[in-house]
Parts: structure tokens; sequence; C-alpha cells
């Protein structure tokens, strides 16, 4: 899509859109004065069970992979929850894309870095696999660092009132939508969701902020696997495994119904996530562009 006069290098400025959420972003100026908070408990069977056959296939698959692809997929459907507000608008983003922290080791003293991976809207989960897996790899060599790393390793060097200036002046850049691109490349903020695996730590997930810089709209967190006892139709008890997850959204960029219908797709492809080996039938465009 060509862009016209109000856009931005990472997302389209809305002009269609409801004249309530042309005035909430004035009501409510930073995403923390915004956060809407979600829970939803998965039953995994299925999807344990698609994992395991992922991997025979040769697939380093995990809950994480599974979760990342069916929320490409409910953002394939479900567009409006990839939009943003910066500067009091309302955009919609250009992309998909997920922000995830990465351990290099699994020890305390082990240095943590923080990657972003770009989806298309018709990945399947082998074609998320594959990207996350060839990101997280490379950002685990202790060696190495990213540009991310890199970045935040200059902001360590200067003095304190010198940083709370350059975040002052990146936020105005970024609010008046001119960023420079390798800012928007590198910044986990400035990504459709932010995903943490707490699992991976040994505990259940925590309702997690949002960032009031950067473009952020959602932040999802799952932690360690659940077992419920559940009846079933015929009153006989079945032992569940199950796993919670809960998500923090900004609520300035579209209504409740509409997030609650997004989770709720979310929940069901988690479930039974087959239908992620194929392509989407279609890709829906946000349509108030």
């Amino acid at each position: 899509m060509r862009r016209r006069l109000g856009d931005r290098k990472d997302g389209w400025r809305l002009r269609k859109v409801d004249p309530f959420f042309r005035i909430i972003p004035y009501i409510m100026r930073e995403r923390n004065d915004a956060q809407v908070f979600f829970e939803e408990r998965i039953y995994i069977e299925d999807t344990l069970k698609m994992i395991r056959e992922l991997r025979k296939e040769g697939y380093k698959a995990g809950f994480m992979h599974v979760v990342i692809a069916s929320m490409v997929r409910v953002i394939s459907q479900k567009p409006k929850v990839n939009r943003f507000v910066r500067g009091h608008k309302t955009y919609a983003r250009s992309e998909i894309s997920f922000s995830l922290a990465v351990k290099k080791e699994m020890s305390e003293k082990a240095e943590e870095t923080t990657v972003k991976i770009v989806f298309e809207p018709t990945d399947t989960i082998y074609d998320v696999v594959n990207r996350i897996n060839a990101v997280v790899d490379a950002n685990k060599i202790v060696e190495e660092k990213n540009n991310t790393d890199k970045f935040v390793k200059f902001f360590g060097k200067v003095p304190g009132f010198v940083v709370g200036g350059m975040i002052g002046f990146i936020k105005m850049l970024d609010n008046w939508g001119i960023l420079p691109r390798f800012i928007y490349n590198l910044s986990p903020f400035h990504s459709s969701v932010f995903i943490t695996n707490l699992g991976s730590l040994g505990i259940r997930p925590v309702y997690h902020h949002l960032y009031n810089i950067g473009t952020n709209t959602v932040f999802i967190a799952f932690g360690t696997r659940t077992r419920e006892q559940r009846f079933n139709e015929d009153n006989t008890l079945e032992s569940k495994k199950a796993m919670d997850i809960k998500i923090v959204a900004d609520e300035r960029v579209v209504d409740g119904y509409y997030f609650a219908s997004a989770i709720k797709l979310a929940t069901k492809i988690m479930e039974n996530p087959y239908c992620l080996k194929e392509k989407p039938e279609q890709v829906i465009i946000d349509d108030e562009i």
C-alpha cells in the first residue's frame, strides 16, 4: 500500500476510525493508562500431540512456537489487534512482529538479550518454527551481541541525565513518526506482541505491564503447565493438562468485544493447532485505513 501524508514507516494512519477512538488517546495518554487484563486457560492435550508430531518430523518445536504461530494466524484474521497508538494517533501496523527475551545460558549470571522476529500473515507453524529457531540460535552465542545489545550497551556508557534526554528525544521523534528506520528495526518495543515464557524459569505466568515507549500493544505471558480435574458431559471425571496464559492489551486501539473475539480465536487455535499446518484461506486487511 502506498504511503500517504500522516503515515509512518511502521504503520498507516487510520482515517476512518470511530470518533471515540480518536478522542480516547487524549484521555488515556500513556499505554499504562489504558491497560486491560485477560486470562485464559488452554487445554493442551492436542497441542502437545502436535508438538510431538512436529519433533518426529525433525522440527525443534515447543509451546512457544504454537503460541506465536496462533497469534500470527489471529492477526491475519483479526488485524485490528495489530494497531498501535503513538502521538495521540492510531495506526495500523505494517508488519506482524514479535519480541521475546532470550537467555544465552540457563543460569543466574548468564546474559539476556531481546530479539524481534517478523512474520508473514500467511506463515504456517513450519514457517514460524524455522524463523524463531534461526533467530534464537543465532542470539544464544555467548560471545556474540546483536544490534539491540550494542545499542543498550552504548546507553550504559553515558551519564544518566544524557540517557534521560536521549530517551525523551527518541519518544518525541516516535510521536512525530520520524524515528530512524534502524531504531525501529532493533527496538523490541516496536512490535505487535511482546511475549515471555516463564515456564522455562519454573514459575506461573504474570500480568506483564506494557511499555510507554515504542508501539507494542499486546504482552503475553505463559508459564508452567498444570492439571485440572474436569467433569465430562457424562459426569465422568477427567484429568486434563492445561496452560494458563495472561494477556495485557492497550484498549485504545479497538473495543473490548473485538479483543475478546480475538482471544477466543487464539484459544481455539492453541487448543487445536492442526490448522496451523496450512496457510490461512484468506488474509483480512484492516478496513479503516
